[in-house]
C-alpha cells in the first residue's frame, strides 16, 4: 500500500461479562423502542470518512505539518457517536466527517475518548439522528465471511471488500498498538480503511480495521470483545491505556538497539502534554524501562497497564528539534533538559532516519541514515522543464544499475509542465518486462497531494518492489514524482511508510 500504514495489536479472553455486554449493547435501541441498526445492504450509510488536520510531525522530521490525513469510521449510536482509530484523530485541530461517501454534506466531530495502546477512539458528530451499525452476536469463528467497509487511499467513494476470518482471536504487538484480541482476515484493506468496520454478512460488526501488510496481504481488525470492554469508558472520556499521544514505535537500529516511541501529535491537556512532551519528541524510557524493543509499543503499554494512567511515572525524552535529552515525570515533575548535543548537533537525525534535501532546498524526504549516497542536483527534462530533485540510496551505482540496492528519488516541477498521467507513464515505461504488477493506476490522496501510483513486485526475478507516484499539490502548484526501490522487509514497511508520509516540496 502506497500510503501511511498502521499495523497490528493484542491481549486477553472473552468473559461472560463481555458476552452480556455484547447482547445488551446490540439490543438497547430496539428494546427502548428506538431505531434499529442497519442491515448489510445499508452498511454504507453508517460508515464515515474522517479528515483530520492539525499539527503533526512525521517520524524522521523536525518540521510540523498541517497535512490533512484521512481515515474511516462507523456510527454505533443514532445520536452520532462513532468509532475510529486513535491514530486517525488524536492531535487533530479539526475533524471533518462525510457520511456514507456523500461529499455534499460535511459534519464536524469531537473526540470523546481515545487510547493509543488499543488504537481506538470514540467521536461525537453534530447533533442529529443517524443510521448506525450493530454488533455481531455469538462467537467469531475462523472462516466466517467478513467484509471491510471504508474509504481506502482517501477515496471519497465507498469501498467494500470480501474475505474470511483467517485467525479468530490472537494477541499482537506492533508499532501502533498493543492488543490482546486481534482478528486476522483477508478482506483487503488499504491506508484510509483505518477505523472502518469489519462486518459479517448480516451487517453486524465483528471488529475495527486498523492495520495491514500489503506484501503478505494480511489485514487486521481490533476484535469486537476488545472494543466492547472499553467503549463505555471512552464515551465518558476516561483514560484507557493512554497518555494522550499519537504514538509510533521507531524501528530498531541495525544492531537491534531500540530507538524509542515517536510522538507525532498529542491530546491537548493529556498527561503527556501536561508533562511538557511535544510533538516530534521521542520517548526513550518510561518507569526505567527502555521503550520500542522490537519496534513495537509492547513495553510502553505494559508500563501503563502496570502503573496506571494516573500514576507518577519517570520519563526520559529525546527532542530532535533541539538535540536535547529531557527527564521528568508524567503526573509529576515537568520535563527538564539534562543533556545537549546528544547527536553531535545532527538535529535532523532521529533513530535510524534522517531528512535529506535537494541542493536548492525545495524538495525533502525522510530516509534511513544508512542511505548516505545523496545527490541533490536538479535536472532538465527533454521538454525543457526544470526539476528540483534529491536521490538517496546506500550505493548510487547499485541503485542505478541493479535491482538489489534500495533507494528513492523525489523530484518536483511546475504543475503546468506535465500532467500526472504523462509523468506516471514516463516513469513506469519498461517496468512490465522486469516486474510483476501489484497495484497499477491506483488513486492517491493524502490530503496534500493528489495523484496516481503504480507498484510492482518480483523485479529482476527477485523480491524487489518498485513504486512510482505522480501527484500534484491540492493547490495545483507543483507536480511531484516519487520513485522507490525496496529490497528488504524493513524497506517495504518502515521505509515506505516514512517516505510517503514525509516527502515535501517547499511552497
Amino acid at each position: 500500500m502506497f500510503t501511511a500504514q498502521k499495523d497490528a495489536r493484542l491481549r486477553a479472553r472473552a468473559s461472560g461479562a463481555i458476552a452480556l455486554v455484547i447482547a445488551t449493547t446490540a439490543l438497547t435501541s430496539c428494546a427502548a423502542g428506538g431505531p434499529s441498526p442497519v442491515g448489510f445492504e445499508d452498511v454504507q450509510t453508517a460508515t464515515i470518512q474522517i479528515q483530520a488536520q492539525g499539527t503533526f510531525i512525521d517520524p524522521g522530521t523536525t518540521q510540523p505539518s498541517e497535512t490533512a490525513g484521512r481515515g474511516s469510521g462507523f456510527l454505533i449510536d443514532p445520536s452520532g457517536i462513532a468509532l475510529t482509530n486513535n491514530h486517525v484523530v488524536v492531535g487533530a485541530g479539526t475533524l471533518k466527517v462525510w457520511l456514507g461517501g456523500d461529499t455534499g454534506k460535511q459534519y464536524n466531530a469531537t473526540v470523546l475518548g481515545a487510547s493509543e495502546c488499543l488504537d481506538l477512539a470514540v467521536i461525537q458528530l453534530d447533533k442529529g439522528t443517524y443510521p448506525f451499525v450493530g454488533w455481531y452476536q455469538g462467537e467469531i469463528k475462523t472462516a466466517l465471511d467478513v467484509y471491510s467497509a471504508g474509504f481506502p487511499l482517501g477515496d471519497p467513494n465507498f469501498t467494500l471488500t470480501r474475505g474470511i476470518v483467517s485467525k479468530a482471536d490472537v494477541p499482537q504487538d506492533d508499532s501502533w498498538a498493543s492488543l490482546d484480541h486481534v482478528i486476522e482476515h483477508d478482506a483487503r484493506i488499504r491506508g484510509g480503511n483505518s477505523g472502518g468496520p469489519l462486518v459479517a454478512d448480516n451487517g453486524r460488526v465483528v471488529g475495527v480495521n486498523y492495520a495491514g501488510n500489503d506484501e503478505l496481504d494480511y489485514n487486521y481488525a481490533i476484535h469486537r470483545d476488545e472494543v466492547l470492554a472499553v467503549i463505555d469508558d471512552l464515551k465518558k472520556g476516561k483514560p484507557v491505556l493512554s497518555l494522550g499521544i499519537n504514538a509510533q514505535a521507531m524501528a530498531p537500529s541495525e544492531d537491534g538497539t531500540p530507538n524509542g516511541i515517536w510522538v507525532s501529535s498529542l491530546q491537548a491537556g493529556g498527561p503527556a502534554d501536561k508533562a511538557g512532551i511535544e510533538a516530534g519528541d521521542v520517548l526513550i524510557s518510561l518507569a526505567g524501562i527502555t521503550l520500542g524493543a522490537g519496534g513495537t509499543l509492547e513495553d510502553y503499554c505494559q508500563v501503563i497497564r502496570t502503573q496506571g494512567v494516573d500514576a507518577t511515572i519517570d520519563v526520559s525524552v529525546y527532542r530532535p528539534s533541539t538535540d536535547e535529552m529531557l527527564d521528568g515525570q508524567l503526573n509529576g515533575s515537568a520535563l527538564k533538559v539534562t543533556a545537549t548535543g546528544v547527536l553531535g548537533g545532527g538535529q535532523q537525525e532521529v533513530g535510524s532516519f534522517v531528512t535529506v534535501t535537494d541542493d536548492s532546498g525545495a524538495v525533502s524526504v525522510s530516509v534511513p541514515n544508512t542511505w548516505s549516497a545523496v545527490d541533490g542536483a536538479g535536472f532538465t527534462d527533454q521538454e525543457g522543464n526544470s526539476w528540483a530533485s534529491v536521490t538517496a540510496t546506500p550505493d548510487r551505482a547499485g541503485f542505478d544499475g541493479s535491482w538489489g540496492t534500495p533507494g528513492v528519488i523525489v523530484a518536483a516541477t511546475a504543475a503546468s509542465a506535465m500532467t500526472v498521467d504523462a509523468a506516471l507513464a514516463l516513469l513506469s515505461s519498461g517496468l512490465e518486462a522486469e516486474c510483476t504488477p501489484l497495484d497499477v493506476g491506483t488513486g492517491y490522496d493524502d490530503g496534500l497531494y493528489v495523484g496516481t501510483y503504480n507498484s510492482w513486485t518480483g523485479c529482476g526475478g527477485g523480491s524487489t518492489d518498485y513504486y512510482v507516484l505522480a501527484a500534484t499539490e491540492t493547490t495545483g502548484t507543483h507536480l511531484v514524482a516519487v520513485v522507490l526501490q525496496l529490497v528488504s522487509d524493513f524497506d517495504k514497511s518502515t521505509v515506505l511508510q516514512n517516505v510517503v508520509s514525509s516527502f515535501q516540496v517547499a511552497s
